[in-house]
């Protein structure tokens, strides 16, 4: 079964340290506005003293969530595509080995990287809040290496550099309190530039 969430107009948030895409001067989502804003333009109502922002492009998100629990995600805005597995799909439980449906699925990561001509993989594994801290990012960071590794094979014709990075249960998504949100934190994102 495949969801789609419908695309809707949103703020790009940054924050420091975090796995999300840092904007920068050069990305798109700093372009100008499409359209020319007047201050004075008569039917524009502001208080006395106040001023517009400047303007700019928000970003636009598509969600599209495969499986009836939602295990596979992939996520386009105007700069980036990111596709989030959870770990059940790739790895056997409490393992950093891809499990035989791994390939196919990495595949299909691996022929929209090519398709966007992607230079530079971000490739962050988590997990939930269960068992030691230091495990959770020692796993996660292996389980991240397993699937940067099937990637470059992958990818193996195109010069790419690969952000690998393991951030245990940092970043959850959803509650570690029950055994759903726990499925949802254990994951691995794969996030490259949109091209166009």
């Amino acid at each position: 079964m495949t969801r789609l969430l419908l695309p809707a107009l949103v703020l790009v948030a940054t924050l420091a340290a975090a796995p999300a895409h840092a904007s920068g001067p050069g990305d798109p989502a700093n372009t100008t506005p499409p359209v020319r804003l007047d201050p004075t333009a008569p039917g524009l109502k502001l208080r006395k003293g106040a001023r517009l922002a400047p303007g700019r492009v928000l970003d636009i998100k598509s969600v599209v969530e495969t499986g009836s629990d939602g295990g596979e995600r992939r996520e386009d805005t105007n700069v980036d595509v990111t596709f989030a597995l959870q770990t059940e799909i790739l790895f056997d439980k409490d393992s950093a080995e891809l499990g035989g449906a791994a390939g196919q699925r990495i595949g299909v990561i691996a022929v929209e990287a090519r398709k966007q001509r992607a230079t530079t993989i971000r490739v962050f594994g988590f997990t939930d809040d269960l068992g030691s801290a230091d495990h959770g990012v020692a796993l996660s960071k292996e389980r991240a290496n397993a699937v940067q590794r099937r990637l470059a094979q992958e990818l193996a014709s195109s010069a790419v550099t690969y952000q690998i990075r393991g951030y245990g249960e940092e970043y959850a998504i959803a509650d570690n309190s029950t055994e759903e949100g726990r499925r949802k934190n254990r994951r691995v994102e794969v996030t490259f530039p949109r091209r166009g």
